[in-house]
């Protein structure tokens, strides 16, 4: 049984429809599930299987039209832009494959940025914040590096510590490895788990990837928009140990430790 104090997410007979000419497309159809604060899942599903329309969902970038949606207690559906916006900046942190870094900003105050919209935080504060991310992600020695002078592999070490900077409630990560050679992806898996197992970070990793869903610990796999399966991983592999054994003649890191 569902302790219902510790569930981050409640997702309860969900549909999403999108009207493609004359047609009606159900990019989600009946999806139910829940999250508790803590899980590292994986979402897998071919492409059309409804991973990316689940995410923009979770994300509160996009809203279902039918079903329930309840994130960290409160019901999503019926909320306004402006309060899905305040929503999204209050309660999540996102991680692109593509990193979503400004170009001509440093790595620190790209960290900043979602502080930016919160009156709460003074500038002192803002730097604060952002340090102690940077400093969760091992990377203070590039605080001031522009993404041009940072490897794939750091800038998504920096979206991950901007992702964390807001302290939110769930961290939504989208093809985040997708990007990167295999060294580096497992180096960002090791980290994504040091934040789940450590730190109790509640993560949600989109992948079409099985290498990098073998990483979580609760795996949902979608297909023409329901659950096909939704299973506890029993060997959960550790990122830590999967490097220790890479071959000595794989490409070297690209992320600074």
């Amino acid at each position: 049984m569902i302790d219902m104090s510790s569930v981050i997410v409640d997702i309860k007979n969900l549909q999403r429809e999108f009207k493609v000419g004359n047609e009606v497309v159900r990019a989600l159809d009946d999806v139910s599930f829940s999250i508790n604060a803590g899980e590292f899942i994986t979402i897998m599903g071919s492409s059309g299987s409804g991973k990316t329309t689940l995410l923009n969902i979770l994300g509160c970038l996009d809203k279902p039209t039918g079903g329930e949606y309840l994130l960290d207690g409160t019901q999503v559906s019926k909320l306004s832009k402006t309060e899905l916006a305040r929503l999204r900046n209050q309660k999540l942190g996102f991680v692109f494959q593509s990193y979503n870094l400004l170009a001509r900003t440093s790595a620190i105050e790209n960290i900043e940025l979602p502080l930016l919209y919160n009156a709460r935080f003074s500038a002192r504060e803002r730097r604060e914040k952002a340090m102690a991310a940077l400093a969760a992600v091992k990377l203070t020695d590039r605080m001031n590096h522009l993404p041009n002078q940072l490897s794939g592999g750091q800038q998504q070490r920096v979206a991950i510590a901007r992702a964390l900077v807001n302290d939110p409630v769930m961290i939504l990560a989208d093809e985040a490895t997708g990007n990167l050679d295999s060294r580096t992806s497992y180096e960002i898996m090791m980290l994504i788990q040091e934040l789940n197992n450590d730190q109790g970070k509640t993560i949600v990793f989109v992948t079409h990837e099985p290498d990098i869903a073998a990483f979580s610990k609760r795996t949902i796999t979608l297909r023409d928009g329901r659950i096909l399966k939704d299973h506890i991983n029993r060997d959960v592999q550790n990122a830590k140990d999967v490097l220790k054994n890479l071959s000595p003649i794989t490409a070297p890191s690209n992320i600074a430790t």
